[in-house]
């Protein structure tokens, strides 16, 4: 049910996209006005983000942790039923704001202090959204706590610590960061809407309030959130690539090293964000150090990665053609923040298109591709059916054609100058062939996704129920139980010796029986 929510977010911030890339075609579009417009990108990125990339973690952790640990269910149902029904609730409140007087919130998917004030923002739109988000704020805290002590609780016998799947420890430390994190966000929004509906004057630099205040404040969570979004798909990718690689993931430990330095580091970058803002130059300084050291555990996993697959037997099946794609676009996007960390650079390319690229690059290429390859490796174990590999890799190959052309150019726009959150601009500059690529990129991404929903209603409808329960022949707990599981997950609970336990069965299953031989009497 998580999956079904999150995926259909996916859809409807997609379609927004869709809207924002028509408008920006060519100079001089007049789709939507530019009211509309503010509401449709703002609404597009927050849909993305909030209501897609971060819950969907938590729905392949809610399906996948408790069989990856041997657990029957999570440790607390009840909030995990509410932590799930909160998310459409949320969406609810943040969608209705399109039908109050003034229009959903437009001040983009931040909502920066002091244009949300009343005077800028008067209408109820604003004020939804943060109700909405705040929702949202309670359903990922509760989910982190629950996988936090499902899996410091209910592990099956000899499952360690130094033996669960890097998809778990990945889980792991994401719900640190939202454990951590996201409270800071309750607390920004919280004296937004004071400010708002109260009278507080937090950030209003007329009555003595400072704007900078919340930016720090909600970049805080809001670059830890880019590791709560990137994570888990670390974690799928690094499930899938051993499998179709015929090969143990390279540097187990180095993986679950660098994800937790990941998860440190994360606390400590923020204020790159706001470097044009007049930092003073200690903070410039160690910012800027800060940033280009996360990239260590990044490249760190980039390498276990490629070792992966180093010499191994790969099978190109549509879930390790996504987790490739992974790998070759989010070292795109990385690289783009390394460029950002530097500071006379990031003057220059502030606030343009190149940053639209940047995060398009790490949370499409990186988190997107990561959710597919994890949908069709773990769709035969949730429904008993095997996915079709010819729509499959349509999808894949339409979607990475589509990405490039839609999110490269803007590269090249930002490097021209052209600035984000604008409606239309100005003819002659030569920035419209450049949008016109990106946009018939954009509309080549929706096509992939045609692909994937025929697919899944393929699928579902009149695949027959083939996929067996190791269909891949995988590592880890999940395929030793049924494909679907039971309820509880296991007929008996599973005893495990290593970090591939699945694999160990396998094995012993095709050496021959120790037993002494009977010995024949005469």
């Amino acid at each position: 049910m998580y999956l079904i929510f999150t995926i259909s977010f996916l859809f409807v911030g997609g379609i927004l996209a869709l809207v924002v890339r028509a408008q920006l075609a060519w100079s001089g579009m007049d789709l939507v006005s530019q009211d509309q417009y503010n509401q449709f990108f703002t609404m597009h990125a927050s849909t993305m983000l909030f209501l897609f990339v971060i819950p969907v973690g938590a729905g392949f952790g809610n399906y996948l942790l408790p069989l990856m640990i041997g657990a029957k269910d999570m440790a607390y149902p009840r909030i995990n039923a509410l932590s799930l029904w909160l998310i459409p609730l949320a969406a609810l409140v943040m969608f209705s704001s399109f039908f109050v007087e003034g229009g959903s919130a437009s001040a983009g998917w931040t909502e920066y202090a002091p244009l949300t004030t009343k005077t800028f923002m008067p209408g109820q739109g604003t004020d939804l959204w943060i109700l909405g988000v705040q929702i949202l704020g309670i359903s990922s805290v509760g989910g982190g706590i629950n996988f936090l002590v499902t899996v410091m609780t209910m592990r099956a016998p000899g499952m360690t610590l130094a033996r669960m799947p890097i998809f778990v420890w990945m889980i792991v430390i994401t719900s640190v960061l939202v454990v951590f994190a996201t409270p800071v966000l309750a607390s920004v929004l919280t004296m937004l809407f004071l400010d708002r509906n109260i009278g507080t004057t937090f950030f209003d630099p007329r009555e003595g309030g400072n704007p900078l205040l919340y930016q720090q404040l909600f970049w805080f969570y809001s670059h830890p959130a880019v590791y709560i979004m990137i994570l888990p798909a670390m974690g799928i990718v690094s499930e899938v690539l051993p499998v179709f690689s015929r090969k143990p993931l390279f540097g187990y430990k180095a993986v679950i090293y660098a994800g937790a330095a990941i998860g440190v580091l994360g606390f400590t970058v923020w204020m790159h964000h706001m470097f044009a803002t007049g930092l003073s130059i200690p903070l410039t300084v160690w910012t800027m150090l800060a940033t280009m050291m996360i990239a260590v555990p990044s490249g760190v996993k980039m390498f276990n990665w490629l070792g992966t697959m180093w010499g191994g037997s790969i099978l190109l099946r549509t879930p390790m053609l996504f987790a490739i794609g992974f790998l070759f676009m989010f070292l795109i996007g990385g690289v783009d923040g390394v460029f950002n960390a530097f500071v006379p650079i990031d003057y220059a390319i502030n606030d343009t298109y190149w940053v639209v690229s940047h995060i398009h690059y790490v949370l499409f290429g990186g988190s997107v591709f990561g959710v597919f390859a994890g949908l069709y490796f773990w769709i035969p174990k949730m429904t008993g059916k095997m996915m079709n590999e010819t729509l499959g890799t349509i999808h894949f190959w339409l979607m990475l054609i589509g990405m490039n052309l839609a999110f490269m150019p803007m590269h090249i726009l930002g490097l021209m100058g052209m600035p984000r959150r604008i409606a239309d601009y100005q003819g002659g500059q030569g920035w419209e062939e450049w949008n016109l690529i990106s946009t018939i990129g954009a509309f080549t991404v929706a096509v992939s996704m045609l692909f994937f929903i025929a697919n899944v209603i393929l699928t579902l409808t009149r695949a027959p129920k083939d996929a067996g329960d190791d269909p891949w022949e995988g590592n880890t707990l999940e395929w030793m139980t049924s494909s679907p599981p039971p309820e509880h997950n296991f007929e008996e609970l599973p005893e495990v010796h290593s970090e591939r336990p699945n694999y160990d069965r396998r094995i012993a299953a095709r050496l021959p029986s120790t037993r002494p031989m009977p010995v024949a009497r005469h």
